[in-house]
């Protein structure tokens, strides 16, 4: 296994830790979190120069690293949903774009095909993954609402780029 791809694991085993520390509240278990939620996300940015720089990039990290970004950013967005800081439609939103681009690579995958991640499903996890970061910070509602509206834009716009691009996939199932 990959220095690159024990990263991602480690990213998706931070995911636990993270939601204990949100639920447990403590006074400032917050700010753990928002540390917990911060190092996880470098894992992300970590694997992938790793990846790259020293040519481990491997078809299990092109389908999990993706997947752990996933699982990482659906836990904290649950977790304000059920505070009553971020609509429930807004998460409905992102989880309809993950579940149709996950599904999408599934068949592809089938196919022999593995899709990786396009620049603006990175933008989409960056710009959301500081969203999160944001949010957990306990932002004034007007900050609070544009980070919503910025993950909602990058989360529809990353998912129609990669039906467009990738409907071939789709039209050979």
């Amino acid at each position: 296994m990959t220095t690159a791809n024990k990263l991602t694991l480690v990213r998706i085993a931070l995911i636990p830790v993270f939601l204990v520390v949100l639920y447990w509240g403590f006074p400032g278990s917050q700010y753990w979190a928002l540390g917990i939620y911060a190092v996880a996300c470098c894992t992300d940015f970590v694997d992938g120069y790793i990846a790259r720089h020293y040519n481990q990039v491997t078809d299990f990290g092109k389908f999990m690293d993706p997947l752990a970004d996933k699982m990482l950013v659906m836990a904290a967005l649950c977790w304000f949903v059920e505070q009553g800081s971020m609509a429930g439609w807004v998460l409905a939103v992102v989880l309809f774009r993950e579940f149709a681009v996950s599904g999408m690579r599934m068949v592809a995958v089938e196919g022999g095909r593995v899709i990786a991640a396009a620049w603006s499903g990175k933008i989409k996890t960056a710009s959301t993954m500081v969203s999160i970061c944001l949010m957990l910070l306990g932002i004034p509602h007007w900050l609070n609402i544009t980070c919503q509206a910025v993950i909602l834009v990058t989360t529809v716009y990353s998912g129609i780029e990669y039906f467009v691009k990738n409907r071939d996939v789709i039209k050979s199932a």
